[in-house]
Formats: C-alpha cells, sequence, structure tokens
C-alpha cells in the first residue's frame, strides 16, 4: 500500500482542527513579537490575524468557543 502524500503545510480547510493550528501559530507568533498581553487582548488579536481563516468566516462564534478550549486547554 502506497502512503498518502503530505498535504502542504499552507494548507487550510473550513474545520475547527485546521482553525486550531492557525490560531496557535498565531497566538506563538504574537507571544514572541509582542510579549505578555491580557488573554482578552490577545485572543482579539489573533482572531484578527485569523480572519480570513474559512472558519472564523464561515463560523465566526464557533471559532470563538475553539479560541477559548485552546487557551484553556493549552494554558495559554
Amino acid at each position: 500500500m502506497t502512503p498518502l502524500p503530505e498535504p502542504p503545510s499552507n494548507q487550510v480547510f473550513d474545520n475547527a482542527d485546521s482553525f486550531a493550528q492557525a490560531f496557535d501559530e498565531a497566538w506563538a507568533r504574537h507571544q514572541q513579537q509582542h510579549g505578555e498581553m491580557a488573554p482578552a487582548d490577545r485572543t482579539e488579536w489573533v482572531l484578527s490575524e485569523v480572519g480570513d481563516h474559512p472558519f472564523v468566516r464561515n463560523q465566526p462564534e464557533m471559532a470563538r468557543q475553539v479560541a477559548a478550549f485552546r487557551i484553556r486547554l493549552l494554558g495559554l
């Protein structure tokens, strides 16, 4: 059986997993560039950074819930 090829790392999908990956990357990038910030303020910044993600465009409230879950899950 031939293994499936790896998808390009910049490929995005309209689902929570793809959004979570983009959110985590933007969160880490923000921390590197701007240091500490109140979680609510950083969340707004990150959501604006990933605002073109299909999951954010099509399900903005669910994206906020996933973001809050990621913050709790990872202790961000």
